[in-house]
């Protein structure tokens, strides 16, 4: 299966972002993209990059964050040899590499404001001056560049320069976070989890399991796309049974019994036991939707809530009953009765 990113999704908040990408795509203007991380920024710089008619151009792209500030200027506008310590050769920048095609410059907002005045004259003149050099070079890039920043409010502390965020912002894409886009967990889940059992090996799909669908509709996806793929994807490999659904997902990889934390003094062991307890039931029900109405049977509610808890320990215990039975401190008895009360014995 093709591993390459893709656009999936179905939600209306994430088809007009991409819809809103395509028409700006082939006009020869800069365009903003703002998001959250794991949105998808990326995705959307190479469409409109794949939509232009720079199509078959280079596409360069640049972590405006990765670098350090000293640094920045020389990788954008390039360097004469001997500019500064350890030039010592010229080399070209990446406005030059970008020429005749796309230069995608992420997390923008990092950028220091020297960077900033020099790329505003690059954007304004189309022109860029290596550093140790007085001949300015002339260069034809399309700029898109990408941010999780409020670059206005930025712009109004004076942390960012007005004129080049006027300059950049002939078009704004904002990328919706999953959390607003209605349905498309569900489907990006499916397409994950059917890649990750293909990489396996696995000669079919079984599908996610009810519990592991309704914790993932629960969750906020602070990381979006890329921490619903890794959530899927570690899910899979851990689950290991190809003829089930898989019914168990872990959206903190870091969870454990054994976590390290700040303090190295070691706790007594009756300061840990609640803390022990605490942790458990926080980690077992923390996915679970509190009521969207008034309850107004209070039993039934009870009840539903006892058995989702079941579900989603069996499922987590790859459904060894003693296991869950130690997992909830119940007795093997004890567990055996909830189950058949809620009709969770198969």
């Amino acid at each position: 299966m093709d591993r390459e990113n893709q656009f999936i999704g179905q939600s209306s908040a994430f088809l007009d972002a991409v819809e809103r990408a395509s028409l700006a795509a082939p006009l020869n203007r800069p365009v903003l993209v703002i998001g959250e991380r794991g949105t998808g920024k990326e995705l959307i710089a190479e469409r409109l990059h794949r939509l232009s008619s720079r199509w078959d151009g280079p596409l360069i792209t640049m972590n405006c964050a990765a670098l350090p500030e000293t640094l920045i200027e020389a990788e954008l506008f390039g360097h004469e040899a001997g500019a500064f310590t350890g030039a010592t050769k010229a080399r070209e920048g990446r406005f030059e590499e970008a020429d005749g095609g796309t230069l995608f410059l992420d997390e923008l907002g990092t950028l220091s404001m020297a960077a900033q005045e020099r790329l505003l004259r690059a954007v304004e003149y189309g022109e860029v001056t290596r550093i140790g050099s007085s001949r300015p070079i002339r260069v034809d890039v399309r700029i898109v560049a990408a941010t999780n920043e409020d670059l206005p409010t930025l712009a109004e502390k004076g942390k960012f320069r007005a004129d080049l965020l006027d300059r950049l912002s002939f078009e704004v894409v904002t990328l919706p976070p999953l959390r607003v886009r209605d349905g498309d967990i569900g489907v990006l889940a499916d397409y994950f989890g059917r890649r990750m059992a293909s990489e396996l090996g696995w000669e079919e799909w079984p599908g996610l399991g009810e519990v592991a669908t309704a914790a993932m509709e629960a969750h906020q996806w602070p990381g979006n796309v890329r921490e619903l793929r890794n959530v899927v994807e570690r899910a899979v490999y851990r689950w290991g049974d190809p003829k089930q659904p898989v019914d168990h997902v872990q959206f903190d990889p870091f969870e454990s019994p054994w976590k390290l934390t700040m303090e190295s003094r070691p706790e007594k062991e009756e300061e840990r036991q609640p803390a022990a307890a605490e942790d458990r039931f926080s980690t077992d029900f923390s996915s679970f939707k509190k009521p969207e109405t008034q309850i107004s049977d209070f039993k039934a509610a009870t009840e539903a809530y006892e058995k989702a808890v079941l579900e989603q320990a069996l499922a987590r215990c790859r459904y060894n009953q003693r296991q869950t039975a130690k997992s909830l401190s119940l007795s093997y008895d004890q567990l055996r009765h909830c189950l058949k009360k809620h009709e969770l014995l198969g």
